[in-house]
């Protein structure tokens, strides 16, 4: 399975040195990438529980985009965006499907292991099982 990383967040930011009429907050620019695919990971590189959670959709079959917010020029701002949709928890590793925030590894896992996580996955269109 092959990941595919963002890299382009100064352009999702509306910060690419064009002019726009309204640029974008982070907010929205976090919103925008998380509806970008059917699986949207925001990450940091050497978060052991980021590494969990990627390696559980990979397994699954799913190939999500990652957004390594450690890399990322706007990453800590977009983290703490992740930190307000979480309700004050952990902000990372953050997980989007189907374009709306599902949460962080305690969401996914317990869906994993409750059995909706796959008809989720089916669902945004990450699986074709």
């Amino acid at each position: 399975m092959q990941m595919k990383e963002s890299g382009m967040i100064e352009e999702q930011l509306g910060m690419d040195g064009e002019a726009h009429e309204k640029p974008e907050t982070t907010y929205e620019a976090v919103r925008r990438l998380g509806s970008s695919n059917a699986v949207v990971v925001f990450s940091l590189s050497g978060c052991c529980m980021c590494h969990v959670m990627k390696q559980l959709l990979f397994g699954l079959g799913v190939g999500p985009t990652i957004v390594e917010l450690d890399k990322e020029k706007y990453g800590s701002e977009m983290q703490s965006v992740l930190y307000q949709l979480a309700g004050g928890q952990h902000s990372v590793p953050a997980v989007f499907v189907g374009g709306k925030f599902l949460g962080g590894i305690e969401t996914l896992m317990s869906c994993h292991i409750n059995g909706t996580l796959v008809p989720l996955l089916k669902a945004a269109g990450a699986l074709w099982l």
